[in-house]
């Protein structure tokens, strides 16, 4: 199999997510008098993290207070409550198998990268503890902030082509743990769009969306390559 690229999801995917996102949304929605539940939360994960508000503030009140203002406002509580914890951090949880399977690929001569509902600002916080760009555990990492719009829009995993010389998108593969992750995948016309059950859906769950495999470690991908 010809595989060029292969592009991971970060929360849910590569490092782990215990909640800390779902409360941080809670906490910054809270903070503008919004008592959110985490089950609804979860519905949005993987969304560009303003288009993540704005869908919840539409559930709850679709007014006219609804604003742009209001999302950034949100979003900017959002945005200090991950800094803060990811700082706050001695050290970032990887999900299992994650850097084996990165070593794998590099191996096989196949770039890495990384994408993410994350703004860049709170990713640079988490890739500089992990250590991935410097060590050259990734090849690039493209955040929700840096494209026109983020996923399901396939403009992540096409920035990432191009920063990697990766022209054919049948030569991509594209791995997380969401509806947004797989969906992004298919709308780039990647070979294969894996959903994996290591963060906020189910099997069930992402089955709904038609993805190429679903795994439950990162781990079966090199069965799925070498296949």
């Amino acid at each position: 199999m010809n595989i060029e690229l292969v592009v991971f999801d970060m929360a849910g995917t590569t490092i782990a997510d215990n909640g800390e996102i779902a409360a941080a949304f809670q906490t910054a929605l809270k903070h503008f008098g919004y008592d959110v539940p985490t089950a609804a939360i979860n519905t949005v994960m993987g969304y560009k993290k303003t288009k993540a508000i704005k869908m919840m503030l539409n559930l709850y009140e679709p007014s006219a207070s609804n604003t742009e203002e209001l999302i950034e406002e949100i979003h900017t509580v959002f945005l200090n409550e991950m800094i803060a914890h990811y700082s706050g951090l001695n050290e970032i949880e990887i999900l299992p198998y994650a850097e084996e399977i990165f070593l794998f690929l590099k191996s096989k001569g196949i770039k890495v990268a990384l994408d993410t509902g994350f703004t860049k600002q709170i990713a640079e916080v988490i890739i500089e503890k992990l250590g991935w760009l410097k060590n050259n555990m990734i090849d690039c990492m493209v955040c929700s902030d840096e494209v026109p719009k983020g996923r399901p829009y396939p403009f992540m995993i096409e920035k990432i082509m191009q920063q990697v010389c990766v022209t054919d998108s049948q030569k991509v593969i594209k791995v997380g743990d969401t509806e947004v992750d797989v969906n992004e995948g298919l709308n780039a016309n990647c070979l294969y769009s894996i959903g994996i059950t290591t963060g906020a859906f189910t099997r069930q769950e992402l089955s709904i969306y038609k993805p190429s495999f679903i795994i439950d470690h990162l781990k079966e991908l090199e069965k799925i390559i070498c296949s």
